[in-house]
């Protein structure tokens, strides 16, 4: 077991929670969160990474000392939402690469204009 020296683990468990707990919101209803909307339409990148700027920014300037904190678990999740957001483009542009390579090989006559 690790001896973790600034309570990662009891954090990463609350962050869990606070994940949870978004699911239950009103963040989701109909079974869709806005923000699965805003990466679908392809601006999850810039809705990520603004939130991330817009709570680092209030950060400890809004409320008190609970204010704040939640700040930071808004900060932490969508930063985590990110990083989905751009494994997923890795993976879409992987995925058309090897799909156009495929069609360049099954028509050797084709090309990206066609």
């Amino acid at each position: 077991m690790i001896d973790y020296k600034f309570r990662e683990q009891e954090l990463i468990e609350e962050f869990q929670k606070y994940i949870d707990s978004t699911y239950e919101q009103h963040y989701s209803q109909n079974k869709f969160q806005s923000t699965e909307v805003i990466i679908d339409r392809g601006h999850g990148t810039g809705f990520c990474m603004g939130n991330v700027d817009k709570y680092t920014n209030r950060y400890g300037k809004k409320g008190n000392h609970t204010d704040a904190r939640k700040d930071l678990m808004k900060i932490l999740h969508y930063a985590l939402i990110q990083l989905y957001v751009h494994d997923e483009e890795k993976r879409k542009a992987v995925e058309h690469a090897t799909q156009r390579a495929q069609k360049i090989e099954e028509n050797p006559g084709w090309s990206r204009e066609d």
